[in-house]
């Protein structure tokens, strides 16, 4: 198995693609299989949609009407509303997994990877790729 650890600085977007990089590594490693990217945070999530078409702040609206920060939450150490960050990875997954044909993600025509991150006292995130042979 290949294994790669990414680093994810969410500190000016809360929606961040990183399709490019998690490709580009994919790409070294060839071959056929299945990749597991897993985000190894409590407070954060991941995501497969379409980007650079509004999606990404439509998101994070939407996030904010299902999860709002001025609720007092039973979980309550951080920034006010901390507590809906906790909730955020039961609702987007912390891990998604690709197949690989070829050393190339099989990603549909418009889906991309991304990092969702509301939480802003944690604004750097670690993603670990994990590439298992077919």
């Amino acid at each position: 198995m290949e294994t790669a650890e990414l680093t994810v600085d969410t500190s000016r977007r809360q929606v961040v693609d990183i399709t490019d990089e998690v490709q580009f590594r994919v790409r070294g490693w060839g071959g056929d299989g299945l990749l597991s990217v897993f985000l190894q945070h409590a407070t954060a999530g991941l995501a497969l949609m379409e980007t650079n078409s509004g999606s990404e702040a439509d998101l994070a609206a939407a996030l904010g009407r299902v999860l709002p920060r001025d609720v007092d939450y039973r979980h309550q150490h951080g920034s006010r509303g901390h507590g809906a960050d906790h909730l955020l990875p039961a609702l987007l997954s912390p891990s998604v997994v690709i197949p690989v044909t070829g050393g190339a993600l099989q990603l549909g025509t418009w889906q991309s990877i991304v990092v969702v991150d509301l939480n802003p006292d944690n604004p750097t995130r670690r993603v670990r790729l994990s590439f298992l042979r077919g």
